[in-house]
This record gives C-alpha cells, structure tokens and sequence, in this order.
C-alpha cells in the first residue's frame, strides 16, 4: 500500500494538518504534516527536506548551497568564459501564508554593477506547499526589461542532490530502471573519451564491475520525459521529478535531455543545448526585452509499508504523474504571468497528407510556436510551444495555448519535411479556434526509384551494433540500442579495409546500413573521412527531366556530407551539405539530433542505364565524433513519370 497525501479537498482540510510557516534568521521552514522543507533564505536554496523518517533526503555531505537549487549556464557574447549561475535570491516574499497553501518568492533584481558575476536577468524563483498534499512544487519567472546588456544563456534547470547512502536505485522509465553505482565508484573508476563516461573498476557494488556509467545513456525526449527518481529501500521511500507540461520547454517535443543520474542526482532540465548545439542557447542581443515562466514542476514524495514492494514506488509515481497532468494548468501558482484554465485558448482540426494520394495524417505530431520558418521549431528557445499528436484519422486539438502569436507546424511518421499553416495562428484568451482540413505536401518530385530506411526523424531502424563487450552498461545488455558506450568504434572494427556498401536490391538496411556514418579510427588518435557507397540499376534513363536524391539526416555533428555519382575521385562533389550541425548526438547515445532535409536535383546525363553509384563522403575528420546519421534516401524520378 502507498502512503501518500490526499490532495487539498474537503476531506483533506479534516484529515490533514495545516501548512506551517516558520520564518528564521537565515532560513524558512513549511511543514504541512506529511513532510517539511528548509530552505536557505533569502538565497532560495533547498537545505533539507524530511519525510517518512528521514531527517534529509538532500545529501547534507554536501554545502548548503549545493543540494536543491536552480541554476544557468550563460556567458557574455565578447567573452567565450561559461559561467555558472545558482541564481542566489536577494529578498524573500510570502505570497502565500494559509493553512491549505504556502507560496514563497525569492527574487533577485540584476544590477549593471553585477554585470561580470550574474546573468543579466531578473529571477523569481518560488515554491508552493499544499496541504494533504506528498510534495512541493517549484517554478521561476525569468525577464530582462528592455535595454538590458547582450548575454547568451545556454542551460536552466531545477537541480537535487540525493543521501547517496540511502537512494541507489533510479527509474528512467519502465525499461530503464537500476541499482545505480555511487559518485565515489565514478571518482576510483577509469575515463573514458569525455568526461561524463567512465568505467567502473572498483565499485562499491562488485555486481556494476567492468560496466560504464554516463548519465547521457538516460537522456530522455521531451514528449516522454514526465517523471524520473530514486527509491530508497530502508525505509521504502521514493524521490520523483514530475513534469505535468511541456510548454515551458524549448525545441519541440523530440528534443533530448537529462532526467536522473548517478550522484543520485534529479534534474528538470528546463532547456539546453544538449543534442542540438550551441544555435540552441538563448541569444539576447541589442536590449531584447523577454519574460518567460519555467514550471511549476511538482517534487513528489512516496512511501510504501516495509512489507511491500519498494517497486511499486514506481507504479505509484507514474500514476501521480498522470493525476498532475489532468491537473494542467495548475489554479493555486499566484502570479499573474501563470496563466490558468479560463486564460487559455484551444486550437482543433484535422490533418491529411498528399503524397501521390491523399491519406489520413495518423498520429503525426502537430503544434504551436513562436513564428518562424519551415522547421524553425527544433531550433526554438525563447517561447512557449504547445504540440499534440493526431489520432488516427488525423483530427487534433492543442488544449491550454497561451494566449500569442504562432505558427502551426507538423510532420507526419512515414513522409519527409515539415508542415507550416500559411497563416500566423493568433490564439486570444478563451478562444476557440478551428483550423479545419489542413493538407500537408511532402517534397516530391517524381516517383519513387529506391529507398534506404524509414523517414522518422532518427536513425533507429538501421544497424545498431553489439558494444564492446569491456565497454556496456548492462541495462541495455538484452538490446540493441544506441544507449551503449563507444558504438561509434565499431564501425572501424566492421569495416577494417573498405568502406560501408550497399547494393540496393540485395542488402537490408536494417542489418547492412550501419546506424552512423562515423569518421575511420586509423591509431594514434588519427581519424579520417569515410565514404560509403550505394550501387543501384536503371534498366532506362530518360533523356529528358530530372532526378532527385531527397536526403534526409536526422544528426549532425561538424561534419560535411559530400555526395558524388558514379565518380568517387571527382575533386570537387556533385553536392555538398557545407559544414554542418552541432547535435554531437553520436557521442551521447543520441538516435537523432537535429533534423536536416536536403532535395538534390540530378540531370539525366549523370546517370546511366545498368550500374550506377552514389558515393557520400563525410568529409571532416579530426575526432570520433565527427559524423551524420541518416534519417532516410529516396531517388525519385523525372516528374513526368510520376504525372
């Protein structure tokens, strides 16, 4: 049986003790009878926070600035230094003092005299306890006034710092749940190729002996990441990051980033420029005013009987997740840049797809974000986005907009490109918008010749290899996955002498296509470009119209793919992509980074009848990083063929 607290309701007013406020010299303390938080005041820093037994949950080892606490990542344009910012208030405001709520603010107003030592933004960090209720939520206002200095913010997150003695067993999701290995287990372990991977050699777990640790192998997409945590055995107890709404966070919901890792260590990762480079960091130039409420996020705490199963922590947490986000928008958060239920709009319609016939864009994803360009949303950072996916029949409803200006995009499993509405959406409070039928044209230009893959957006139904076996984690040891450690080294090992060919026709892309096109491991920390090879057979090639390669990447990473037909050695290529991306998706167990589209015309007299090749070189060496990951290739056709 779960003990937890019932939500402040009639019953919950009788059942349950009042919230407590107690205002001390250099700290505050909310008891509401389940559990109580410490925190540091008027910084805004969580000290100690005791439930079911535990005097902290927080690893008092460490400072007290460093065990619950809100931070950015942010540098001054004319200085590449990265600071870090633990946002430190200034003032404490009670917003709230009764005995069903407590909501506290600590702000910080910036000063041109903090100029070189604090992020030039306000910030109004607050918390809010409710009675009858097993946990505490936290949000935070960010805004620069116009006229402000130009800064560059790349990271914002919630962050807490586990009793490392009590919380060694994390939850991801169901699959990726484990006894997690201790910092000090990371600290005696061996480096590995960056510092996030290390393998551990002398654990104080002998069972996670000769395993790798990396707390990217746990990185989760936006879509899928609403709850994450660690469960304590003695007592049975569980520490969750519930996450009700994804609006608040940046680059549409396929974006990646972290949950929970070893330390034990709980993130809410509000945005970054994780598997998607530096053109993801927030870039406020020539006084840009900008106001943006992060959360609330709720911190959820369970408990079960010592007879039961501490892995039902888990079920109960998921369940928990799901009552917050029926909850979404909170009514009880009590500033006015929160905007409730009543404030909100609802955008409804239905999408269909046209690639040479007219189909039901089933479960596509479909959304609201600032406006921009054709897929400007994966690259989006400033506002609020709003995304949904169609049902089968391709009917949609975006619920709780925001009140603003948006573009509508979308893109449809099965078919390349993006989707954009012709129009700004402009979503007011309370209304109730109907798109109607909307129709998506994928880039098309002639019938299809051949395929390689599947256009999803990632590289997942390619080849991906067995890892070194010196070099797992064994979680993912009864899968083929990409979360394994150093799978980019065994396209070297693969393919020792020759290059990666594929002979459309004959080969499989699910077992001959491997999984990225990765750079040669020659030794001597020397790598070089590598240049994979399509054959394929047209029985005629007409003497009039064109070809078209559509190549789609679903990574990048300092690379520059160049294409060539049926001349390999030709000294300049048929095209180029140019250097491109940032996402370092390969290194960090990423499937897929950012998402590229490329329609390459090809004249007629370039091809031939009977064998023809198609060479991609990529073209940048200098790292084992350094590479693309294919999303899908067609060759299409002269459009009459297709008419």
């Amino acid at each position: 049986m779960v003990l937890k607290g019932l939500r402040s309701n009639s019953e919950g007013s009788v059942l349950y003790p009042p919230v407590q406020l107690h205002i001390n010299d250099d700290q505050v303390v909310v008891d509401n009878g389940i559990f109580s938080i410490s925190i540091l005041s008027p910084e805004g820093t969580v000290t100690s926070i005791n439930y079911n037994g535990i005097d902290n949950i927080l690893n008092d080892h460490n400072g007290i600035n460093d065990r619950g606490y809100w931070d950015v990542n942010w540098s001054d344009p004319f200085d590449s230094k990265d600071n870090l910012d633990k946002l430190a208030g200034d003032e404490l405001d009670v917003v709230v003092n009764n005995e069903n709520q407590v909501e506290l603010s600590f702000k910080r107003h910036w000063m041109f005299s903090r100029k070189n030592s604090h992020v030039s933004l306000n910030i109004d960090k607050r918390f809010i306890i409710l009675r009858g209720t097993s946990g505490f939520y936290s949000y935070g206002i960010f805004d620069r006034p116009k006229g402000w200095p130009d800064v560059d913010v790349y990271q914002g997150r919630i962050v807490f710092k586990l009793q490392e003695r009590l919380f060694r067993y994390m939850a991801v999701s169901d699959e990726r749940q484990r006894v997690m290995p201790t910092s000090e287990d990371r600290k005696r372990g061996e480096p590995l190729d960056y510092p996030e991977a290390v393998l551990l050699t002398h654990p104080s777990n002998s069972l996670l002996k000769g395993e790798v640790d990396d707390k990217y192998q746990y990185s989760t997409e936006n879509k899928d990441n609403r709850v994450h945590g660690w469960m304590c055995s003695d007592p049975p107890v569980g520490f969750w990051m519930i996450t009700p709404s994804n609006e608040f966070r940046t680059a549409g919901p396929v974006k990646q980033d972290l949950t929970s890792h070893a330390g034990p260590v709980t993130l809410s990762m509000f945005f970054s420029t994780h598997y998607a480079g530096i053109d993801l960091g927030m870039k406020f130039r020539e006084g840009e005013p900008w106001k943006k409420v992060f959360g609330p996020v709720f911190i959820y705490l369970n408990s079960v009987t010592t007879e039961d199963n501490p892995l039902s922590l888990w079920s109960d947490a998921k369940e928990e997740m799901l009552i917050q986000t029926e909850s979404w928008p909170y009514e009880f958060p009590n500033s006015l840049d929160f905007l409730r239920a009543q404030q909100r709009g609802l955008v409804t319609g239905r999408l269909f797809v046209r690639d040479v016939e007219l189909a039901r864009a089933s479960f596509a994803y479909i959304g609201l974000a600032p406006p921009g360009t054709l897929g400007s949303w994966q690259q989006e950072n400033k506002g609020y986005q709003f995304w949904t996916q169609t049902d089968s029949e391709g009917y949609f409803e975006i619920k709780n907009v925001r009140p603003g200006s948006y573009n509508l995009y979308a893109w449809v499993p099965g078919y390349i490109g993006d989707y954009m509405y012709n129009s700004v959406v402009n979503v007011l409070e309370g209304s109730r918008i109907r798109m109607g039928i909307l129709v998506y044209e994928p880039p098309r230009n002639g019938p299809t010749i051949w395929e390689i893959g599947v256009p999803d957006r990632t590289a997942a139904e390619f080849y991906v290899p067995e890892p070194n076996p010196t070099l797992m984690n064994n979680l993912y040891a009864n899968q083929r996955t990409e979360s394994q450690y150093g799978l980019w080294e065994r396209y070297t090992e693969l393919y020792p002498y020759r290059d990666l060919v594929y002979r459309v026709g004959v080969n499989e892309y699910q077992t001959d296509w491997f999984f990225a096109h990765v750079t040669r491991n020659v030794g001597n920390k020397t790598y070089l470009p590598t240049t994979w090879t399509i054959f394929f057979d047209l029985e005629d090639v007409g003497s009039t119209g064109n070809y078209t390669i559509q190549l789609a990447l679903a990574s990048a990473t300092v690379s520059e793919l160049q294409v060539r037909i049926n001349d390999p050695r030709g000294v300049l290529p048929f095209f180029t992509t140019g250097l491109i991306g940032k996402d370092n998706a390969i290194a960090r167990h990423g499937i897929h980074g950012l998402y590229w589209l490329y329609s390459i015309n090809v004249l007629s007299s370039q091809l031939r009848v009977g064998r023809n090749a198609l060479y991609l070189t990529q073209a940048r060496g200098l790292g084992p990083f350094r590479g693309v990951m294919y999303d899908y290739i067609r060759l299409e056709g002269p459009p009459q063929s297709y008419n």
